[in-house]
């Protein structure tokens, strides 16, 4: 008698599963982001948000959580019921670079069910007008000539531009001072009047002034130039062939979310991104959208786990 009741409840339970994915979502979701409400995955996240909440039964909720170096966030979905109605607006650094530099409340890979990339940023290398470098390489020069004389800025340690510009000083061996900021608009306040004169940062907040003369672009920072710039080259290309700065935006779920659950957001998070018409509204900020399988994206997030703990050893990178 014991055994059917555990066969019954056993079949049960495999039945609910499909069930619910079938009618999911059964209430409001919620969608954590990392970051202040303006940037760049901040838009990634109410673009979705928008475009799912027309069609799904229930609004797709953005909710903003910056603090504690995007672990706040983390750390709330990763402590969420695995039902598929809590999100994360994954930037890279969370799971492959805050492990490597703090202590985090979370499993990188145990407590995070990857379900598509979304997005891939251009980020630009510019220095202040007031420095004397048209290019990578005379940058280079000019940081060898005065060590620790020029500053650059982030929006905090472990933040992409702490670890684009101390891959850069690793890689060319040279010294810039680092001053770190609570985010990247306070930080691009200080490099506009040139308090800080050094900035790797994302292209959507930096065009408008290199258009209009504040700031002078050196270099893009991915590996490969940018459809945004195709005229300006990479850093890689400017001498430091190792050199690759490719930061990218994830949806990921609470570990153990079901996959039925997990397959039909990404299908859907696909249908809305892929519309050519938001493509080339999203092109010009320097967002490139880019989806793939829940697998690509876990593949990616080990690959840039090992690579970035590479680099953040060998450049004696520490949090704070």
């Amino acid at each position: 008698m014991m055994r059917h009741r555990l066969c019954f409840a056993a079949l049960l339970g495999a039945l609910i599963v499909p069930t619910h994915a079938q009618d999911f979502p059964a209430r409001p979701v919620r969608f954590v982001v990392p970051l202040p409400p303006g940037g760049s995955p901040d838009v990634m996240a109410r673009t979705i948000a928008s475009g799912l909440t027309a069609s799904w039964p229930h609004p797709i909720v953005v909710d903003n959580r910056p603090g504690a170096h995007h672990n706040l966030a983390a750390g709330i979905v990763a402590k969420s019921a695995p039902d598929g109605h809590t999100w994360l607006l994954t930037t890279d650094n969370i799971l492959v670079v805050n492990p490597h530099v703090e202590k985090v409340p979370f499993d990188p890979f145990r407590d995070f069910t990857p379900v598509t990339q979304i997005a891939q940023l251009t980020f630009l290398l510019v220095v202040h007008p007031s420095v004397p470098a048209k290019s990578v390489q005379e940058l280079v020069a000019l940081a060898k000539a005065k060590p620790g004389a020029l500053n650059y800025g982030s929006s905090g340690n472990g933040s992409p531009q702490h670890l684009g510009t101390s891959m850069l000083m690793h890689y060319a061996g040279i010294q810039l001072h680092h001053i770190p900021y609570k985010g990247s608009a306070p930080a691009i306040v200080d490099l506009l009047p040139g308090r800080i004169q050094v900035w790797i940062g994302a292209a959507n907040s930096l065009l408008p002034h290199i258009k209009d003369g504040r700031l002078r672009l050196l270099a893009a920072a991915g590996a490969k130039r940018s459809p945004l710039l195709p005229s300006t080259p990479t850093i890689a290309e400017s001498g430091y062939p190792e050199y690759a700065l490719d930061i990218w935006l994830g949806v990921t779920m609470p570990g153990k979310t079901p996959q039925a659950i997990v397959s039909k957001v990404n299908r859907e998070v696909a249908r809305v991104l892929n519309a050519p018409e938001l493509k080339a509204k999203l092109a010009p900020q320097g967002i490139e959208v880019v989806t793939g399988s829940p697998q690509a994206l876990a593949q990616m997030i080990r690959a840039d786990h090992a690579r970035w703990g590479r680099i953040i050893k060998a450049a004696g990178i520490k949090g704070d």
